[in-house]
């Protein structure tokens, strides 16, 4: 059972969720192929050189530097890999018939609690690349300035239109029975 599940009231229903674009592994991979294309030159000028004859001390340095640079690439995109996979496993966003939950983070956990009625609006941001690949950065912002961004959220206009819909929908007054509206 996530945070989302935990934090229901009675009478409380999840409506709607959204998730964080596995985007977030490109940094990462990136990384690690420049690593590895790092790491190639060396090694095939590594097998080049013959048993009896000694390599060029300016080559032997560049080999050094190549393999060292590659393997601080490759640690580096391992590092984020994991920093990415846990902002995944650990990133919870939902949309109540009361209000907007989320929750990020394992150690250091930052969670929003909204009511739907609290709302003042929802903005997206997204980069060329986030329209390219349907992602970008949702932000809600709340009466009394409370504003809330979560970076990465796969399909951010759709996320917004049905937040939307459901405060349209939860939030509406009604009009008492035996009344015609207007």
């Amino acid at each position: 059972m996530g945070y989302v599940e935990s934090s229901l009231m009675p009478n409380e229903r999840i409506l709607f969720r959204a998730h964080v674009h596995p985007i977030v592994f490109l940094p990462p991979a990136l990384s690690i192929l420049i690593g590895i294309l790092l790491a190639l030159p060396g090694l095939g000028s590594s097998q080049q050189v013959q048993p009896q004859t000694q390599p060029d001390s300016a080559v032997s340095l560049l080999i050094l530097t190549a393999c060292c640079a590659s393997a601080f690439f490759v640690a580096n995109g391992v590092w984020t890999g994991i920093q990415a996979l846990v902002l995944i496993l650990t990133t919870e966003f939902a949309v109540t018939n009361r209000r907007i939950i989320a929750k990020r983070g394992f150690i250091r956990r930052h969670t929003l609690e909204m009511l739907l009625g609290k709302v003042e609006s929802i903005s997206v941001h997204q980069n060329i690349l986030g329209r390219l690949l349907n992602f970008g950065t949702v932000t809600v912002i709340g009466t009394g300035g409370t504003r809330e961004s979560f970076r990465a959220i796969a399909n951010p206009m759709r996320v917004r239109r049905n937040i939307h819909q459901i405060i349209e929908r939860h939030t509406a007054p009604t009009s008492p029975p035996g009344r015609a509206s207007l």
